[in-house]
């Protein structure tokens, strides 16, 4: 019995110094995914590093047969299998393809893992920033029109955030929460004497409703506006009008 103990020892000796295989470089993955998607032209050499970007953001461009990548280091302890899917959809982006449902499916489900935008939040609270003018502006003031908001459509429970007004104006971009800051941004361009009181009142409750309905997955999508933020949003007087308003106002 003892000599069989002695030969299950060894064995199990044996295997525990079986070599670990070394992680294959992000190199030597974007060149196999290059030759998996087909791509007719010569591979680039491929040239790769993490950088500390204050989100998610990875890009890739090509110089000459020099393929550039920049990789967010939030993403340095994702499995092999997510940095895979990454190097497709870069891959794709860059030589007008479309990625596979199942790698952007796969990134998508890492980076919307609880853990991973928890990460993603507070790299973002500690290198990014949101710039805003003061809350009260030439005609209004974006503070007292949130606590307004808040107490009549919200009853008081949304926790105070930091509003202002945008640095520049745009026509394009009129509101955005930054979830990451709670921070709420109105473009300057409707602090003015001729856009009406309860359009701006509306932007505000439309970003509010980000506060309290956050954006949903549907497989791939990230969906802004689902179904409940959309029916919530109706509960503003005159909606529709409203909306269709703001279309007149703001028309190319």
């Amino acid at each position: 019995m003892s000599h069989l103990k002695a030969r299950s020892h060894a064995a199990a000796t044996r295997q525990l110094l079986l070599p670990i295989p070394a992680p294959e470089s992000l190199e030597f993955l974007f060149a196999r995914v290059f030759r998996r998607l087909g791509i007719r032209r010569s591979m680039p050499d491929f040239h790769i590093e993490y950088r500390a970007f204050s989100s998610l953001r990875s890009n890739i461009a090509l110089e000459g047969n020099r393929a550039r990548v920049r990789i967010s280091d939030i993403l340095a302890e994702a499995p092999p299998i997510v940095l895979e899917a990454l190097a497709e959809i870069l891959l794709a982006q860059l030589f007008s393809r479309r990625p596979s449902e199942e790698a952007r499916e796969c990134y998508m489900a890492y980076v919307y893992d609880p853990a991973v935008r928890s990460r993603v939040d507070q790299t973002r609270r500690s290198r990014g920033r949101v710039r805003l003018l003061p809350a009260r502006g030439r005609c209004y003031d974006l503070e007292e029109i949130f606590a307004r908001l808040n107490h009549r459509f919200f009853n008081d429970e949304l926790s105070p955030c930091r509003i202002g007004w945008s640095p520049r104006p745009s026509r394009s971009v009129l509101g955005r929460y930054h979830p990451a800051h709670h921070t709420i941004a109105i473009s300057k361009n409707l602090d003015s004497e001729s856009i009406p009181l309860e359009i701006v009142e509306y932007l505000i409750f439309h970003e509010m409703l980000h506060i309290r309905i956050p954006l949903e997955r549907h497989g791939s999508r990230r969906v802004i506006h689902p179904r409940a933020f959309r029916e919530a949003e109706k509960a503003f007087p005159d909606y529709r009008r409203i909306r269709e308003r703001l279309k007149k106002i703001f028309s190319p």
